[in-house]
């Protein structure tokens, strides 16, 4: 039985490897355009990523920075992943990083009296209830009255952006109140750093370890069993005795509690203080992410770091070589193009969303590409 048992996760390991050939190859592909580009402005490609990979990986300060831009990005990709297996599009990961990371900074300025062991917990569990919350308005909305998620959350992304905005603009302003952020959290609700000379706090061992988890959840519970049955057919999963309306809700509830929490560590751990405008896109970034790592909570750790690498390297690249900095977005674009984009028009597509006629063509010119590579690495597994 143990025999079978091992064989059975050494077939399901080596699936999943062979399945990211085609995510590899299409980030490949991303970074030969970008060097096509490079070259027609008159910019060496070999000096540019170069100087990409010495800023990103050069030396103890770079690492640091590129951990510290992937750590939200996992949250948000975790966040984006929990309610894709469930059928739901929750675009307003970017909403409930920013009420998490808002919540979990009252908590860790208004309750210093506490000691750390008490504190800091407690302020990252405020921090995912206040994402969980925010996740949940969507979510019932969709559960009870079937209005579609990706209009609901992505405009709470944008309240939540200007509710946080006005909170620390006017009530909650740290004096004298020329900057839009609060006063700093108590020290006991600071989580530690973990790199020296760099802002990489401990918040990137929790967002592994919730990878970890939601791999086992997936696979090993009761809940997740039902999130992905839901997630694959609803009429299916419902006459099995699924109660789907209750998991969507549960899935967007757990969907925004990881992003809220991503919030929160980089509240605690990176700025320690809210800063209005803190995030330069994560929860949007977090969506990309959780494409291109194949829809997997550890593929997500590895997809977040290529854009946490990119980010942090992108300055060197334009300090070294005189590249511009807006380079470093249309190699992220591209790899979106590439790998997310064609699934997420087939999904929104599905979800009846009308798309542009203009995208369809590239959409499905990108996926034959893919379709043959990936048929390629079959042949060549076998």
């Amino acid at each position: 039985m143990n025999e079978k048992a091992r064989s059975s996760e050494t077939r399901r390991l080596m699936l999943t490897l062979r399945g990211t050939i085609p995510q590899i190859i299409a980030v490949l592909l991303a970074f030969l355009i970008g060097a096509i580009i490079l070259l027609a402005t008159g910019h060496s490609p070999i000096d540019a990523y170069v100087a990409v990979l010495k800023g990103a990986f050069g030396d103890v300060y770079g690492i640091g920075q590129t951990l510290t831009q992937a750590t939200p990005i996992i949250f948000t990709a975790l966040a984006f992943i929990f309610a894709f297996k469930c059928g739901l599009f929750n675009i307003g990961a970017e909403g409930q990083l920013l009420i998490g990371g808002f919540t979990a900074a009252l908590a860790g300025i208004y309750f210093g009296d506490l000691p750390i062991y008490i504190h800091l917990p407690f302020a990252l569990l405020v921090g995912a209830t206040g994402g969980a919350l925010w996740g949940f308005i969507p979510g019932i909305l969709k559960a009870k009255l079937g209005a579609h998620e990706v209009i609901t959350s992505m405009m709470l992304s944008y309240v939540a952006l200007y509710i946080t905005s006005y909170m620390v603009n006017y009530p909650f302003i740290a004096p004298p109140g020329w900057v839009a952020q609060t006063v700093p959290v108590a020290p006991s609700a600071e989580l530690p750093r973990i790199l020296s000379s760099t802002q990489l706090s401990a918040s990137i061992l929790i967002a592994i370890g919730m990878a970890a988890i939601l791999t086992l959840v997936f696979n090993r519970t009761v809940l997740g069993y039902e999130v992905r049955a839901v997630g694959l057919n609803t009429a299916a999963a419902e006459s099995n005795g699924i109660n789907v309306k209750n998991t969507m809700i549960i899935a967007f509830i757990i969907s925004g509690a990881l992003a809220g929490l991503g919030g929160a560590g980089e509240i605690l751990g990176v700025h320690r203080r809210f800063i209005s405008g803190f995030s330069p896109g994560y929860g949007f970034d977090g969506l990309a992410v959780g494409l291109i790592g194949g829809l997997n909570p550890i593929g997500t750790i590895f997809a977040a770091i290529l854009i946490g690498a990119l980010r942090a390297g992108g300055m060197t690249m334009n300090t070294v070589t005189g590249v511009p900095i807006d380079i470093v977005s249309v190699l992220q674009g591209l790899v979106v193009l590439f790998v997310a984009a064609p699934k997420l028009i087939t999904y929104l597509s599905k979800k009846g969303v009308a798309l542009p006629r203009a995208l369809k063509p590239l959409s499905n010119g990108v996926q034959t590409i893919l379709s043959k590579i990936k048929r390629t690495s079959r042949k060549g597994g076998s």
